[in-house]
């Protein structure tokens, strides 16, 4: 998949996040194979171009930092897009590629948490803390959840969803003397108990998370599902619900699993609208990765359990 926008070109923010889940899901089931899965499609897409101008493209340093191994420039690629999110930085120290858009969480949460992973680099920590005490600080609502943006004040599921992942990645690195740590749990604990009063009986999360109306959808769901099981294993969450409504939201996702192992019901790709019917009437797909991604990330964490 290819994101091109006006001066803004790269390799898909979601072949990243898919490739993230098939790491970790080889890693849980002890098989080498999808590792070497991921640095085959990484040989396939590295000489892709990369604007490395915006929070989706450099996301995708992600990706080689996964598939580096022993790899030096591979693992050097990776990092110089995380420290070139930082190059041009606010007064506060913010990255200017930071839109307080809600999926930015996930974007910059999750590159600078797997820069920590690979160079135990303290700044990168950092980076990743200040973006989420920001975001949460000024985007999130009192119930808890997130508005798709400021001219779309509606839950989108797989929005919302971006939120508790990039959240859930960033608090399994923040250390808990870290000192945006407790900002950061509240706000992620606050966000996973809204969530859990919204979840529909069969296990799944809606389209538009707080209208019973909305139809079911599976991005959005593997996302939550995924959180707060994160959550319940690392101990963030000691209510026995949460582990739970996880369990509930994955097995209620196995019957929108094709054969062939693609998922259906996603949602496509979503701008911001302040009309809650377009979200309502946004189509869906099967096997698209923004579906596929989330899908294996809740995998490897049903097996943790």
């Amino acid at each position: 998949m290819r994101y091109e926008v006006g001066d803004v070109h790269e390799v898909h923010y979601a072949e990243v996040a898919t490739a993230l889940g098939a790491a970790r899901l080889g890693a849980a089931i002890a098989d080498p194979e999808p590792a070497r899965m991921v640095a085959g499609r990484w040989e396939r897409a590295r000489d892709i171009p990369n604007s490395a101008n915006h929070v989706d493209a450099n996301a995708v340093g992600i990706w080689p930092m996964l598939a580096a191994g022993g790899d030096e420039a591979m693992l050097a690629r990776g990092i110089a897009l995380a420290d070139g999110q930082w190059d041009d930085v606010d007064e506060t120290g913010l990255t200017r590629q930071a839109r307080f858009w809600i999926d930015d969480v996930w974007m910059i949460g999750a590159l600078q948490a797997q820069a920590w992973r690979a160079t135990r680099a303290p700044r990168f920590l950092d980076r990743a803390a200040l973006t989420a005490q920001r975001y949460l600080a000024r985007l999130q609502q009192p119930n808890g959840l997130f508005h798709h943006g400021p001219e779309a004040p509606f839950f989108w599921g797989r929005g919302n969803g971006w939120v508790a992942a990039g959240l859930a990645e960033i608090l399994s690195e923040l250390p808990r003397d870290h000192a945006e740590h407790g900002a950061v749990l509240d706000g992620y604990r606050t966000m996973m108990q809204a969530l859990l009063a919204w979840q529909a009986p069969g296990g799944m999360w809606r389209q538009l998370i707080d209208r019973p109306d909305a139809w079911e959808e599976t991005s959005g769901t593997a996302m939550f599902g995924y959180a707060m099981l994160r959550g319940a294993n690392e101990g963030w969450l000691e209510d026995p619900a949460f582990r739970e409504a996880g369990l509930r939201a994955w097995d209620a996702l196995t019957e929108f699993v094709e054969s062939d192992g693609r998922v259906r019901q996603v949602c496509v790709g979503t701008g911001q609208s302040d009309e809650a019917q377009y979200y309502l009437d946004r189509p869906t797909v099967t096997g698209d990765l923004h579906g596929q991604a989330p899908l294996l990330w809740l995998a490897a964490e049903v097996l943790r359990r």
